[in-house]
């Protein structure tokens, strides 16, 4: 199973990139309006961006796996739109969907394969990478997702990193983290809307949680103890918001690594 760093790891380090005070550590990344073309095509430019490119040489060649010079990072595909829980729907609010768009990713690779998700937002600043993550989790998820339920949208819990497609009264897993909270045929709408408003509908921005500056009081699920922390993988933690944080110079980005447990898939 994979987990990633913390949210609010995530956000500190992406608000500290674009030039915020670390207090500001509550605030969101920002959320694209919609996938139109146009934001499909401005996360493209972001993705492939010279210095982008630069930087993930960097990133891919962290951990000695392959040279600076010869990690040769290249974008495969379309940049495509990334969904989380949405705090409206765990709030119960009227006609909330189940999933917020939270970013645009566009899927970049190694010379010697390695992985790696961007994920690109509108900043104050025009459209922008704001987190590089390891691995292929959006990619694959969208693809399973539309084989499972064709139509659907396919979202992520952060908090347990569990991913589902939903659409109509269903919401369906994707992966083992989910099966383990819906089970394996999945559930209602209706009763999953009940299921996460128990596990966080007291950490919903505006709560005292939110207030002791918890993520803006919808943080992720710590990571097990036997995950490696990005530290001990010989790469820089430059901030004390937590394992899994890379400084990534120029670019304006915070590299999150999913950190795997013992034992994950390869």
């Amino acid at each position: 199973m994979t987990l990633r760093a913390s949210a609010a790891a995530a956000v500190l380090a992406a608000t500290a990139f674009l030039g915020l005070a670390p207090q500001a550590a509550a605030a969101p990344v920002p959320q694209p309006q919609a996938a139109t073309a146009e934001n499909r095509a401005a996360a493209a430019r972001a993705a492939t961006a010279p210095d982008t490119l630069a930087t993930l040489s960097r990133f891919f060649a962290r951990e000695g796996r392959v040279s600076l010079g010869a990690a040769q990072p290249r974008i495969e595909g379309e940049a495509i739109p990334v969904h989380h829980l949405s705090p409206d729907f765990v709030a119960g609010r009227a006609d909330a969907s189940v999933a917020r768009l939270e970013f645009l990713a566009s899927q970049a690779v190694s010379s010697d394969g390695q992985r790696a998700a961007l994920w690109t937002a509108r900043t104050e600043t025009g459209w922008q990478v704001v987190n590089i993550a390891t691995g292929d989790d959006e990619f694959r998820y969208a693809r399973l997702g539309a084989a499972k339920l064709p139509g659907g949208t396919v979202f992520r819990e952060p908090q347990i990193d569990a991913w589902y497609v939903a659409g109509g009264d269903r919401v369906l897993p994707l992966d083992e983290d989910a099966v383990r909270a819906v089970g394996g045929g999945g559930t209602t709408l209706g009763a999953y809307r009940v299921r996460v408003a128990a596990a966080y509908g007291d950490k919903l921005p505006g709560s005292p949680y939110a207030e002791r500056g918890a993520a803006g009081g919808f943080a992720e699920a710590e990571a097990d103890a036997d995950a490696v922390p990005a530290a001990a993988a010989g790469v820089e933690v430059p901030w004390a918001a937590g394992a899994g944080v890379l400084a990534l110079g120029a670019l304006g980005a915070a590299a999150v690594r999913r950190l795997r447990r013992a034992g994950a898939r390869a």
